[in-house]
């Protein structure tokens, strides 16, 4: 072994994916200073390190101690796929609302394309009759399912059901053996049990093997279909599948940007749901002009938790947070709103609204990481406690006077 060509190869591969050595250090929790030995040759990674390493560039442990530099060239050469014409096989678990869209618009730019709903769904049913809903029109080329074997077939299967229920299927597939295979989340929430990331939930039932990565990001169906154009981000823990999702996926109608912070990311994301409830709330209230405060505190709160859990408080401005407010606070099409405005209002609503279920697990995190977040503990309070609705949100816009941007 060469050690000198080891610290090459972590050189070059770091530049590669436009990493700087703080951000690198940032992910691994190890020194600047520990890096800068590695490249120069002056020290080895520890095996801990090493298989972050592995995980992070989609390598195995032993390609890089072998430092081949050109296994690492032939792996970034796919960011030309869609270019070159390359089609992926790709399964979408979910023919809600945003499976049936994710379906259409990954057949739209040229994938091959297979829809699996519960046999009992009444979705699925639904796009059996007519190939299509109330939302998207779908080609007869796309295949639909009610057979798990089919989309388990698939290189890349996306997931867009409700958040509650990715731990159940997780489960499911964990018993039939799924190995080496690319999931894709598209889906926003927490786990109400036990405060859980998405993608945490599927690495830690799932098999090693698999690979997990998060599409998030501003957007509505309606919109997107109408063929307005909008940005997003995919995420997650191998650099290379990031790369190559992006490549594989974009297109004019969905510019995509590359995440740098999962947890932040999947956080923001999740709790922009229950900030877009308190604005139905403020809506029903004739409170709109407080969505103003409701933006800005709410990011500042939401940095704080992504903080507190080891997140970059950066990714609440981000478009998984920040930049999905106009999508979830204001728009006709946001369940969230609508929601919040139907249950002050005393209305029934049965669109799903993971706000509802998410809220519960930010106040139990807040409180586990000992941080407060005042606009998700009222309304946590409204939904859960029994608090009426305008005088919670009343003593939220009355709390004491402190400056807006504290320590700046």
């Amino acid at each position: 072994m060469d050690i000198n060509a080891v610290g090459r190869y972590l050189l070059k591969t770091r530049k590669l994916y436009k990493l700087t050595q703080e951000e690198l250090a940032d992910r691994l929790q190890v020194s600047r200073q520990a890096i800068s030995k590695w490249e120069t040759g002056a020290a080895l990674p520890d095996i801990e390190s090493l298989l972050t390493l592995s995980a992070l560039y989609g390598v195995t442990v032993n390609e890089i101690m072998e430092a081949d530099e050109s296994k690492i060239m032939r792996r970034l050469k796919p960011t030309a796929c869609k270019e070159a014409g390359e089609h992926k096989d790709i399964g979408v678990i979910g023919c809600g609302r945003w499976g049936t869209f994710i379906g259409w618009y990954l057949d739209k730019i040229g994938h091959n394309v297979t829809i699996y709903g519960r046999k009992e769904s009444a979705h699925l049913g639904t796009l059996m009759k007519g190939h299509g809903n109330e939302y998207v029109s779908l080609r007869e080329e796309i295949a639909l399912t009610h057979d798990i074997h089919e989309i388990l077939k698939k290189e890349i299967i996306i997931v867009s059901i409700a958040a509650q229920g990715l731990s159940e299927l997780m489960s499911q597939l964990a018993e039939l053996q799924v190995q080496n295979k690319i999931f894709v989340l598209c889906m926003k929430g927490l786990d109400i049990t036990s405060g859980r990331r998405l993608s945490q939930i599927v690495d830690d039932t799932l098999d090693k093997s698999n690979k997990t990565a998060v599409w998030l990001g501003p957007g509505h169906v309606e919109d997107y279909y109408a063929g307005i154009p909008n940005c997003m981000v995919i995420d997650g823990k191998d650099e290379f599948l990031k790369k190559e999702l992006i490549s594989w996926f974009s297109s004019d109608l969905i510019r995509f940007y590359y995440g740098v912070d999962l947890v932040g990311n999947e956080i923001g994301a999740a709790a922009k749901n229950v900030i877009g409830i308190a604005a139905g709330m403020l809506d029903a209230l004739g409170y709109r002009s407080l969505k103003g405060p409701l933006m800005t505190r709410g990011t500042h709160e939401v940095a704080g938790l992504i903080k507190a859990m080891g997140g970059k408080e950066l990714s609440a401005y981000g478009l998984c947070h920040l930049g999905d407010y106009e999508a979830t606070l204001f728009s006709e099409h946001s369940h969230n709103r609508q929601f919040g405005e139907k249950f002050v209002l005393k209305q029934p609503y049965e669109a799903l609204a993971e706000g509802y279920y998410t809220v519960k697990a930010i106040v139990n995190l807040a409180k586990n990481y000992g941080v407060e977040v005042p606009i998700c503990s009222t309304v946590y309070d409204i939904l859960y406690q029994g608090a009426e609705a305008r005088n919670a949100l009343d003593k939220l816009f009355d709390r004491s006077i402190k400056e807006e941007f504290p320590m700046i």
